[in-house]
């Protein structure tokens, strides 16, 4: 079994070997790295029921260390310099074992004993890394990306698009965009990858938060370095844009409705929603999205207020944008804007909410008045008909990028919780699971924060537990997974 020129070192004796982790010490004409793939065949001391007498431990290694062997000080490596100290270099690595067993797999060969001390560790090369890594088992894979050695990495798509699991979420340092960069990566390598399930009809939804190179993913990367496109061959993948991308931004300030977005205006459409869908479909709680309202009196209010317009919609003229609001004291008061509404909710804020205190009253006027300026623009006194095309929907295209990247927080977060709630909305009335949705959610933090409560995050928790069973997968991202709520 042992290929001597793939032997890279030997079971070390000096620290405890286990069924499940060891030890190698690396023989110095060679080195390992880590995440490389190494396997140790063990002779048993009697063979097993189907006759085999040995079995192979595989791994990846997790951990490689260097040090002095005779040494007894850090001042040593001076000495050793002067060559007035006898000592030796050790090179180490710690493996943890993925997978025991033999080439062909057979459910009875798995014997969980430790490698023994001085056995030959070698390469895991061709099959017997593919077998390491169960890439042998999994029927349906994506390419997940490339080992630090320049050899494919794939993942079980079963997992991954709701078969036996769903969810994806990835945590790293910011400001280099490899989180995003990922992401887009993953979505790329499914919607390429043969064992996708009508992979023409599935859907990504991804919000940009920062910068504008996402309202680029149609444009070929004119800057790609040569040796990209031999990366992406080792993954069986083409080089390119994506075929299908729907760009949308959110409306400029005006009459004249325009993306408002910095270099690139062309195929971008604006996007915004009505008065009456404002009212009609209860977005006023994404107004107070904040992680500590939902836990304050302030969530009653916001309730009464939506129950409220949602009962006036029972009433309206269909022909007409703007919304009249009965609030029992003579004749109806016309909204033809969202500033003329705030102004007739907060002026009769007691009587549509008697039973709210009075502060908490007041503290819901203030809060309602402040967060107009910042979503103005994005609901607008428009009848539903003519507002279709403008209305986000994700059904249009395979890749839809919405930009939220110029808003302000509040606005964001609006945004984000009326888009995805409308997209848990459409799939639950949808007969079967596909076509599938992938939604790309980055700063995960700032709508399912690990504390407090908001309408938001029980909309991203509602994914995160139901959207596997809807064909909703969550792709989130952010820089810590301890500042992300538990479920």
């Amino acid at each position: 079994m042992t290929d001597e020129r793939t032997q890279v070192g030997r079971i070390i004796g000096t620290k405890e070997a286990r069924p499940l982790e060891f030890w190698v010490g690396v023989d110095e004409s060679e080195y390992v790295q880590l995440d490389e793939v190494v396997a140790v065949t063990t002779k048993l001391p009697r063979p097993l029921a189907d006759g085999r007498d040995e079995v192979v431990h595989y791994g990846v290694v997790d951990m490689v260390e260097s040090a002095y062997e005779g040494a007894s000080f850090h001042s040593d490596v001076f000495r050793d310099a002067d060559g007035t100290l006898p000592v030796a270099v050790s090179t180490i690595a710690h493996v943890s074992v993925t997978r025991v067993g033999m080439m062909p797999a057979e459910p009875d060969t798995e014997v969980l004993v430790p490698p023994r001390p001085g056995q030959a560790v070698r390469h895991a090369e061709g099959n017997e890394r593919d077998f390491a890594l169960y890439f042998d088992k999994m029927d349906r894979r994506f390419p997940a990306g490339l080992s630090r050695d320049g050899q494919p990495v794939y993942g079980n798509l079963e997992f991954l698009d709701g078969s036996r699991g769903a969810h994806v979420n990835i945590s790293g340092i910011s400001g280099v965009a490899t989180k995003t960069t990922y992401a887009l990566f993953l979505l790329y390598g499914m919607f390429h990858s043969d064992s996708l399930r009508n992979a023409h009809n599935a859907h990504a939804i991804v919000f940009n938060v920062k910068g504008e190179d996402l309202l680029f993913l149609d444009k070929p990367n004119g800057k790609l370095p040569p040796d990209e496109h031999r990366k992406y061959a080792a993954l069986g993948l083409p080089v390119g844009p994506f075929a299908d991308v729907g760009l949308w931004a959110p409306a400029e300030k005006g009459d004249v409705v325009l993306p408002d977005t910095g270099s690139r205006s062309e195929g971008v459409t604006p996007y915004y929603w009505t008065l009456r869908e404002f009212c009609r479909d209860r977005m006023l709680r994404f107004l107070f999205a904040d992680a500590d309202d939902e836990t304050s009196q302030l969530s009653f209010v916001v309730t009464q207020v939506e129950r409220f317009l949602e009962a006036q919609m029972e009433h309206q003229a269909p022909d007409r944008g703007e919304v009249a609001i009965d609030v029992g004291a003579g004749a109806p008061f016309n909204a033809d804007s969202l500033h003329v509404l705030v102004d007739i909710i907060c002026d009769n804020i007691d009587a549509i909410a008697p039973r709210a205190a009075e502060g908490t009253r007041q503290a819901f006027a203030r809060r309602f008045e402040a967060a107009v300026t910042a979503v103005a623009p994005l609901i607008r006194t428009v009848r539903d008909a003519d507002a279709k095309t403008n209305r986000f929907d994700w059904t249009r295209h395979q890749v839809n990028v919405i930009d939220i990247n110029r808003l302000n927080d509040r606005a964001k977060r609006f945004v984000v919780g009326v888009v995805v709630r409308r997209l848990m909305q459409d799939k639950e009335q949808s007969p079967s699971r596909e076509p599938l949705v992938f939604l790309v959610l980055d700063e995960l933090n700032k709508y399912a924060p690990r504390e407090g409560r908001s309408p938001i995050k029980e909309v991203v928790l509602d994914i995160a537990e139901r959207g596997r069973s809807l064909g909703v997968v969550l792709i989130g991202a952010e820089q810590t997974a301890s500042e992300i709520e538990r479920r």
